[in-house]
């Protein structure tokens, strides 16, 4: 049988860290690569208890029956006073929409924007789902620069007025994969210039509760002046991400253009998982929770960074966040290391994993990069596996000076 595969997919790579978990079979291998909570914060017990709570209920038939797109109706009331934690006021519930994890978010909004051939600009380095997700509908990205503040606002004036792009998309808090914060001016100025331009800004923000240090600053939908900003955020890092549930918000119209992508996906999220998130933010204190999570991963990233100093080259510079759940690295351009050429080697020889920086690049591929996450792994694990990893660059150093 030849398979005639649509222009879409026919010459679209899988993801970079979902392949590369094809080699983390190994139950020996040590993984800095995906973003996975810490197993033991998963709150299974309490999960069990509000699904008792729910099924033994007179709305129990309903829970389990089909719903709305646009969502469960008492969570999107719920999401209402929720997104005011990211200073997001004067909304009603028409402009929530419950979706299937944040990943979802940034899909719909490519699907109700995003022609071919369409410019989405994106923050270089940026999260690679979304380059993926792009390519699935044959868009163009092209990287802005960006630095510890957020992004060049002069390159992205420059590159908005040159590609005329329909969407902006960006990760401001605890960014992915760099661990950076724009600024509360850098955001402002987003906001006043895309507005300007007529540019939709896609605020992803599934890392900003996740703070261990510094003050919370409130999100670029907050400063949205002309409804052209939509903010997704989910519980996959607060909960859990099996429950594949999150809140997107934005202009009424573009809702429903979303909701209507939606549709034709999965007609709308699990009714349980939304169902067991309302109770838990209505009945528990998720204050509470987010500080028992904070105390497990600014251990778990205080191991990392510690680690770092301690074993890894000094040509390895690197980012040391206020939050979220990664570290990017970056060893000087001077030398010759090309960390997805060699990352096959580090499993087979040291059993330990990151995921090359490349993969997260919209404009350039800079081979010299890698991201580390912290929280997947236990505190022996990152001092071992940082350990070897420092052994392995050491050797390839060592090699080069021959």
């Amino acid at each position: 049988m030849e398979y005639v595969y649509s222009d879409r997919v026919k010459n679209l790579g899988g993801n970079a860290i979902r392949e590369i978990f094809k080699l983390l079979q190994d139950p020996e291998v040590i993984s800095f690569a995906g973003g996975f909570p810490t197993k033991s914060t998963l709150p299974t017990k309490l999960i069990s208890e509000i699904t008792e709570k729910l099924m033994s209920s007179s709305e129990a038939q309903d829970i389990l029956q089909y719903g709305e797109t646009e969502g469960y109706r008492p969570l999107r009331y719920t999401a209402i006073d929720y997104v005011k934690r990211y200073g997001i006021e004067n909304i009603d519930i028409d402009n929530t929409l419950i979706i299937s994890g944040g990943q979802q978010g940034i899909d719909l909004t490519f699907k109700s924007f995003v022609n071919k051939g369409d410019v989405v600009l994106m923050e270089d380095p940026t999260y690679l789902a979304s380059l993926h997700i792009l390519k699935t509908y044959e868009g163009v990205p092209i990287g802005v620069k960006s630095g510890d503040d957020g992004l060049d606002i002069n390159d992205l004036e420059e590159k908005i007025k040159k590609y005329n792009p329909k969407v902006l998309y960006i990760v401001p808090t605890f960014s992915n994969p760099t661990g950076r914060t724009y600024s509360i001016e850098n955001r402002k100025a987003i906001a006043k210039l895309t507005a300007k331009y007529n540019v939709i800004v896609l605020e992803d923000d599934p890392y900003s509760e996740l703070r261990f240090s510094g003050e919370r600053v409130p999100s670029i939908k907050s400063f949205d002046e002309v409804g052209n900003v939509i903010y997704i955020t989910s519980f996959s890092k607060t909960l859990a991400p099996g429950l594949r549930t999150g809140i997107a918000i934005g202009a009424k119209e573009v809702i429903r253009k979303m909701t209507i992508g939606k549709q034709a996906t999965d007609v709308h999220t699990c009714l349980l998982s939304q169902a067991i998130i309302n109770y838990f933010l209505n009945n528990y204190s998720i204050n509470e929770r987010l500080e028992d999570l904070k105390k497990v991963y600014l251990e778990k990233k205080t191991a990392m960074i510690d680690a770092i100093k301690k074993y890894m080259p000094k040509e390895f510079n690197y980012t040391n966040p206020d939050g979220g759940l990664f570290i990017f690295g970056e060893f000087d351009s001077s030398l010759n290391i090309d960390t997805f050429k060699i990352f096959p080697e580090l499993v087979k020889k040291y059993k330990v994993a990151y995921v090359s920086g490349h993969s997260f690049f919209a404009s350039e591929d800079k081979f010299n990069t890698l991201r580390l996450n912290y929280s997947n792994a236990t505190l022996e694990q990152i001092d071992d596996g940082i350990c070897k990893m420092g052994k392995f660059f050491k050797e390839i150093l060592a090699n080069q000076n021959k």
